[in-house]
């Protein structure tokens, strides 16, 4: 047999008020049981814990060793306890969170800051993927939280829509359709568009869009990242349709342009992703909601 954690905190009672009797009161147990867990402590650990004087208890020299491994336990038990508390209450703890790129890139900035002036003491981790390595790594454990422009049906996992993403036409302000309070979709017909690159899921999305209102652009050229589109586009060489989240900036600094063309809409959903079953903790409550919270209050 070795010691267990139940004798050891009977001894730790004995040994910090200097009685039986007091660390009975302490433990809110009987004299004679704290005297039996000692006596089975000793016996366990082949030594004498104290010595009695009287009414009292003094530590032997084993039991002052023993005690001072037993105040370290406790006092470790105790931060222990006030870890879990500051977990509960949001006050610390660990996320890690993966993102593909136009919402880890435009939104995402925005929604960490706002939680980490809420949370200081939660470490936050972001990964920015494409949607594929986003969903692969979440059914692996490695990421807590996804956030995704797509999403296909797993088994292991689960999304709910946190909000819509509104692809727009831009152009550069000095362009001749800018400023123009509605641009018929006829238009833009004969108009030289930058586009993202074959394969990509922004260039799908677009494709997709403007087959299905029959309007047919010509692409002038094809870049692979959203930022050298907008250059771009703000250089006078053509038009391109990108996500609104990824012009704000530039359109309130007047670098760029959204044509508000007439009949044409086309949105995209944004998931919040998460592994099916799984309890979220207080640190991914705050998160989620905070998410939801400021999506809603900048895009209303």
């Amino acid at each position: 047999m070795s010691m267990n954690l139940k004798q050891l905190a009977v001894f730790h009672a004995v040994a910090q008020t200097g009685s039986m009797t007091r660390g009975a009161e302490r433990l809110d147990i009987s004299q004679p049981a704290v005297s039996k867990q000692v006596q089975e402590l000793e016996r366990v650990l082949g030594v004498h814990l104290f010595d009695r004087i009287g009414r009292r208890v003094r530590l032997s020299q084993a039991g002052e060793v023993l005690a001072n491994y037993a105040r370290r336990l406790f006092a470790l038990a105790d931060e222990a306890e006030t870890a879990m508390a500051d977990v509960r209450a949001v006050g610390r703890g660990r996320l890690v969170v993966g993102a593909s790129t136009t919402i880890g890139t435009y939104l995402l900035p925005g929604v960490l800051a706002e939680f980490l002036r809420r949370h200081p003491r939660v470490e936050l981790l972001v990964e920015i993927a494409n949607t594929e390595q986003v969903h692969r790594r979440l059914s692996g454990f490695e990421l807590d939280v996804g956030l995704t422009e797509g999403f296909a049906e797993e088994g292991e996992l689960e999304a709910e829509v946190f909000h819509r993403d509104e692809l727009v036409v831009i152009a550069a302000p000095g362009h001749r359709l800018a400023g123009n309070p509605r641009v018929p979709l006829s238009a833009l017909r004969g108009e030289p568009f930058i586009l993202r690159e074959p394969g990509s899921g922004t260039r799908a999305v677009e494709e997709r869009a403007l087959a299905r209102l029959k309007l047919p652009v010509r692409v002038a050229m094809a870049l692979g990242s959203t930022e050298a589109i907008k250059r771009v586009v703000a250089e006078g060489v053509g038009l391109a349709i990108v996500s609104r989240l990824s012009v704000c900036a530039e359109c309130a600094a007047g670098a760029l342009a959204v044509l508000p063309v007439v009949g044409l809409r086309i949105e995209r959903p944004l998931h919040l992703v998460r592994r099916k079953g799984r309890r979220d903790g207080p640190a991914l409550q705050a998160f989620c909601q905070g998410l939801r919270e400021r999506t809603a209050a900048q895009f209303e």
